[in-house]
């Protein structure tokens, strides 16, 4: 058991069945984190109770797909790019996706291994290359 993630585009006017994986990622908490954040900031959306969704560990935002804008894209491209993705932590979400080169004195530097930064950016393009084609594009999570 764990987080497991993953993204997809579909027509617009097409429900569930039209999904079409673009994605796929695995305790990849730092991407979890910031997708929650847009999601807090496009107001929760979700179609059913959100009641339903509380559990134990203190989040909703389990099984919630968040519509991603060609802006939410461009944003996110830059927090991949800076590395700056926020720190997320959770029960089920593994370790930290990043690690951090140090300099003498312990301040951490951009250097440093990001497991999924190559598969973020491709996610960047898909994404793009989908909204452009009129496609809708979401990011959904399980764990």
């Amino acid at each position: 058991m764990g987080l497991d993630q993953f993204a997809y585009k579909r027509d617009a006017d097409e429900g569930e069945d039209g999904n079409i994986t673009i994605a796929e990622w695995r305790k990849h908490n730092r991407l979890h984190g910031w997708m929650e954040e847009l999601w807090e900031d496009k107001g929760r959306p979700f179609e059913g109770n959100l009641d339903d969704l509380n559990d134990s560990f203190g989040s909703s935002f389990n099984c919630v797909p968040v519509e991603l804008t060609l802006s939410d894209i461009e944003q996110l491209e830059a927090h991949i790019t800076n590395k700056s993705l926020p720190d997320t932590q959770g029960f089920f979400f593994g370790n930290d996706s990043y690690s951090w080169d140090e300099d003498s004195e312990g301040n951490k530097l951009p250097e440093g291994d990001y497991y999924y930064k190559e598969t973020d950016l491709q996610f960047i393009e898909d994404a793009r290359q989908a909204l452009q084609d009129g496609k809708k594009v979401f990011y959904d999570s399980w764990w």
